[in-house]
């Protein structure tokens, strides 16, 4: 036979996906740390008003903007402020799962960076969060602040000595911003289009909505910023998935009869 038969062998720009079931635990299993994490947190309602206190006066001290002025501009009509309800209560959650379901089944190497960083951020916050437990602005009186989501609807929170779904005391880092950002840099590098940048609108939306709400502080989102930059400083791609160099096949060659060794003295 003259014909050689060799491997097949995947493009460079087809990396191998992980398993399913794996990823679905793993994703799983992040989401109970994080809703069992934060129920750690609760039960500290002394500390965290004292908290939010020390956090008001900082942001007063840096001259950071005052966050009523952005709920004044969601207060000018009652579907502007009940969209920015709806949009705190009902995004953050299925962008963020419909983020790494597009990367895992149309960019997997991407998936496994963002999964990663977001894991990464998620575990340092909830550390931040047991450390440093901080009533939402909505809760202290001295941010003349309403909640608006108690006023206008739809609210994802009950009374915080009866809620025992969430810990209401959360407040920074912002994992609502944290995740927003890191899913917009995430589809920025992962795709190529010249609209791309546009992802960064949704990460701007949050920002507005939290602060406006009356459920974040800037130096919640700041905070979350800083400890993204940091996720993304450690855990950076190592070569841009789908640029690698394609690996060099060892070149075989069938010698020709002129090129074989003859043994010496072999019988004929």
């Amino acid at each position: 036979m003259t014909a050689r038969s060799e491997p097949a062998e995947a493009g460079p720009d087809a990396p191998a996906r992980p398993p399913l079931v794996r990823e679905l635990l793993l994703v799983a299993g992040l989401f109970l740390v994080y809703k069992f994490g934060r129920r750690l947190a609760t039960g500290h309602t002394a500390e965290a008003f004292h908290n939010a206190h020390h956090v008001w006066d900082w942001e007063r001290a840096l001259r950071l903007p005052d966050e009523g002025t952005v709920q004044d501009l969601l207060l000018h009509g009652d579907t502007l402020i009940h969209v920015a309800n709806t949009y705190y209560a009902a995004v953050h959650f299925p962008a963020t799962l419909a983020f790494l379901v597009w990367l895992y089944l149309r960019r997997p190497a991407h998936y496994v960076w963002a999964r990663r960083v977001l894991a990464a951020v998620t575990g340092a916050a909830l550390v931040l969060h047991l450390l440093f437990p901080l009533a939402p602005p909505r809760m202290l009186g001295a941010t003349g602040l309403i909640d608006t989501a108690r006023v206008f609807g739809p609210s994802v929170y009950g009374p915080p000595r009866t809620d025992s779904l969430s810990n209401q005391f959360a407040a920074m880092p912002s994992l609502h911003f944290g995740w927003a950002l890191m899913l917009a840099i995430g589809l920025i590098v992962a795709t190529r289009t010249r609209w791309r940048w546009l992802w960064l609108l949704h990460p701007l939306v949050t920002l507005l909505v939290i602060v406006g709400t009356a459920n974040h502080y800037w130096l919640d989102v700041i905070v979350a910023a800083a400890l993204l930059g940091l996720a993304l400083a450690v855990l950076r791609v190592s070569r841009r998935p789908g640029c690698a160099l394609p690996r060099r096949r060892p070149e075989v060659r069938r010698r020709s009869s002129a090129e074989r060794p003859e043994l010496v003295g072999a019988g004929r």
